[in-house]
């Protein structure tokens, strides 16, 4: 009986072959749509599921006077982890990680750069399950000036030698040799944490460090028992702070703990993050997963609009079979044979799209995702028991509406095949079209907003800057490389700072003294020479830029007008020019020589902060800014080049220009937008195929109709009019539907944004005129086919 009912249904596809293959190619875009956004979703969820115990990040709220809103960051305090395990028994260990950027290592002649390293604490591999090749966990980082090395980084310096025993040299500061006491499997992609090599942290041990409370410079890790009450513990520390810390300053600091296995999707709104590898929103996550259900749901309406659409056609077989005996059972079964065979051939083709688009997602989404059908055997098993799932929820409307017919009135001729029909049909057409329209208003406004933040003003000038990043070795040749680089006319400015713009700056602690008594506040601050307004184009609006005297250095202070406001917020009618000349700073000497206009060193996510720039040159930059004259980059960039290794051979020369940082910095948001846009666009194509069938099915139906119509005088155009009219209709109820929820949920997501465009009522017309050209279209191919045909050969067998 299974073998019959295959065999009518590879029959019936076969002899419907305009049907089969727009239910195929539909259900094989929105099938592999699904696919893709699946895997993306469970690499995304698999981050960290590799730890077996019960880990937790110790994160902060600061909320420190001058700051203009409180703000989440993913770093603590040294001396926390080892007074927390003291004071609770709920927390078992503890380790704590500091990271490090590029450091240099050297064995004999061999040196390389690892571009990630971590100092952490002995207890840190047992902690985190990352597996050990050589060594034994419980020791390996217990003496100073230890290291275990990833296999990766042990065989660049080591080739095939056994590194263990080893030593190798560090050249900073100052010289530092450690010892390889341990060689870890390579880290996989899905961990927050991506090293090159672990060091000791009692390598780097500092007696300031022990009672550094209000320094906030590495990350701690904590485990805690079992069935541990979170939320209870969290209500304990704010005693804990007030016991260890100084009077007051426990106030501006609040604790709370995130799940390891959430701190890669759910950190997003934690800064100084500097521990979480490709970290991403889950609700992102969340809305690719739903506009691809979406997707495939479109996809599924399809089958269900084509099936019912051709149901007359069968109507004469349900009838015959029912009059032999057959049930309805039977029969419903027949026909989700039919969808789920069609399924299974949509798989195919699904899985064929899947493979030759991974490379293209890969290079969007910055993930290495794969689809291990073999490798993997329960990736094959879901896949097909999830095609069988689809094919039954095609299916199941069209083969209990197909299995209903009385076979009395179908042998007849007079079955109803239209009114109750053809109302499910409709509102499944305009279900299509609506969450189309919908996914289209989010893709324009999402576009929208990225555009704003790429184009709007900063407040700061980064064209055709490039940044060199400093080391602890390379930055004491700042001043050698800035005289250098500007003997050439190529270069038309040099600067360092300590940091980048667009990155999340440091805040730190300052006093301040104006007619009143002393304040203790704290605001971003930025490290600058004295060049660095000038070359970013900051303007100065009130008292003077930084002095080029080197008597000047640390002594001199320029506020953004954000802080200048905080700072006369008890005398809000005094003006910001008299702050000029008053006590600020870290000590008595320093005073406020200039203010600067607000502008947006962090990203259009977050508001305009308070910020202080001075010039402490001692102190060292990180980074160093060169402003190139436009027209001759390529040149520019060998010189700047052959002046950097003439002066630090021994270092790599790397740069990156300050628009592909801001890019970087946006990365996320473009994320969404493409994946947004091309959901939207398989979205429309799907619904226009199924659109397409149902037209072909009614030009079909009626073209008697139409044979007869031409014959008694009318025109071409009011006979597609007549075709076109209630596929149109549908079009705009599902605007009507569309529109509301789409500014419902733009308002929401916008909201995420310090700055953000305004919703335009125009974008909604717009996408309703797309979504209703597109259906004319395609409703309009086959009506004009049926229009002209020739009416003679549509009416000679009456």
């Amino acid at each position: 009986m299974f073998k019959n009912y295959l065999k009518t249904a590879w029959r019936n596809l076969w002899k419907h072959k305009v049907f089969s293959m727009l239910n195929i190619i539909g259900l094989s875009i929105g099938v592999a749509a699904c696919i893709v956004i699946l895997l993306f979703v469970f690499y995304e969820r698999s981050f960290d599921n590799f730890h077996t115990k019960n880990i937790y990040r110790l994160n902060e709220v600061q909320k420190f006077e001058g700051m203009v809103s409180s703000q989440k960051v993913a770093l603590s305090m040294f001396p926390m982890a080892p007074t927390l395990k003291n004071e609770f028994p709920e927390i078992k260990n503890f380790t704590r990680v500091h990271w490090t950027g590029k450091y240099e290592m050297t064995y004999g002649d061999k040196r390389i750069y690892f571009a990630e390293s971590f100092f952490v604490d002995s207890t840190f591999l047992q902690l985190f399950d990352f597996p050990l090749l050589q060594g034994n966990k419980q020791t390996v980082l217990q003496k100073p000036n230890s290291v275990v090395l990833t296999a990766a980084s042990a065989e660049k310096l080591f080739g095939k030698e056994n590194p263990v025993g080893k030593t190798i040299t560090h050249y900073g500061g100052d010289t530092t040799s450690f010892m390889v006491t341990g060689v870890l499997k390579d880290v996989p992609q899905n961990s927050q944490m991506q090293f090159d090599a672990l060091y000791s942290f009692s390598s780097i041990y500092q007696p300031w460090m022990f009672d550094n409370w209000g320094g906030n410079w590495l990350n701690t890790y904590l485990e805690l028992a079992p069935n541990t009450n979170v939320a209870a513990l969290e209500k304990k520390f704010p005693a804990y702070l007030k016991k260890y810390m100084k009077e007051g300053q426990w106030k501006s600091y609040e604790l709370f703990l995130l799940p390891l296995k959430e701190v890669h999707a759910g950190a997003s709104e934690i800064g100084l993050d500097y521990v979480n590898y490709q970290k991403f929103d889950k609700h992102y996550t969340n809305i690719f997963f739903s506009i691809a259900l979406i997707v495939l749901l479109i996809a599924c309406i399809n089958f269900m609009n084509l099936s019912t659409a051709r149901s007359a056609e069968r109507a004469k077989e349900v009838g015959i079979r029912k009059s032999i005996g057959a049930q309805r059972f039977q029969l419903s079964f027949q026909f989700l044979s039919e969808t789920i065979l069609l399924s299974f051939i949509a798989l195919v083709f699904a899985v064929i799209l899947v493979k030759l688009a991974l490379p293209f997602v890969n290079n969007l989404s910055g993930r290495q995702l794969s689809l291990p059908l073999f490798s993997k055997p329960g990736v094959l098993f879901l896949l097909l028991a999830g095609i069988i799932i689809v094919g039954i929820i095609s299916g199941l409307y069209p083969a209990a509406y197909l299995s209903s017919f009385q076979p009395v009135k179908v042998l007849k001729g007079s079955v109803q095949t239209g009114k109750n029909k053809g109302l499910v049909r409709n509102i499944l057409v305009v279900g299509q079209f609506a969450s189309a329209i919908f996914l289209m208003v989010a893709t324009i406004f999402v576009v929208k907003q990225l555009s704003y933040m790429r184009t709007q003003d900063p407040g700061f000038n980064r064209s055709q800057v490039l940044n060199v990043s400093l080391d602890e070795v390379t930055y004491r040749k700042f001043d050698v490389l800035k005289q250098d680089l500007l003997k050439s006319s190529l270069i038309a400015g040099v600067t360092g700072a300590q940091d980048v713009l667009g990155s999340h700056l440091d805040q730190s602690g300052v006093e301040f003294r104006g007619d009143g008594p002393l304040r203790q506040l704290s605001s971003t601050r930025l490290i600058v020479d004295p060049d660095y307004l000038k070359l970013y184009n900051i303007p100065v609006v009130l008292g003077s830029n930084f002095s080029s005297e080197t008597s000047a250095n640390g002594k001199e202070f320029i506020i953004n007008q954000a802080l200048a406001r905080e700072l006369l917020k008890d005398n809000p009618k005094a003006p910001m020019s008299s702050l000029l000349g008053k006590h600020f700073g870290f000590d008595s000497t320093g005073t406020i020589v200039g203010i600067a206009k607000d502008f947006n060193f962090n990203s259009l996510h977050y508001k305009i902060e308070t910020m202080f720039l001075f010039n402490q040159k001692d102190w060292g930059f990180s980074n160093l800014s060169i402003k190139v004259n436009p027209g001759k980059t390529k040149e520019a960039l060998a010189y700047i080049q052959s002046v950097w290794n003439s002066n630090c051979p021994d270092h790599p020369f790397e740069y990156q220009f300050l628009d592909d940082h801001f890019a970087e910095v946006y990365k996320a948001d473009a994320q969404v937008s493409n994946i947004v846009g091309i959901l939207a666009a398989l979205a429309i194509i799907i619904s226009s195929l199924g659109l397409f069938g149902l037209a072909s099915y009614a030009a079909e139906k009626r073209v008697k109709e139409v044979g007869i119509r031409k014959v008694m005088g009318a025109s071409v155009q009011s006979i597609v009019a007549l075709l076109s009219r209630q596929f149109i209709k549908l079009v705009l109820i599902a605007n009507l539907i569309a529109w509301p929820i789409a500014w419902f949920a733009i308002n929401t997501w916008l909201q995420d944004y310090a700055y953000r465009i305004n919703i335009s009522w125009w974008v909604f017309v717009i996408a309703g005129m797309v979504a209703m050209l597109i259906a004319l279209l395609t409703v309009s191919f086959q009506a004009i086919k049926a229009a002209i045909a020739n009416p003679v050969k549509n009416l000679r067998t009456e």
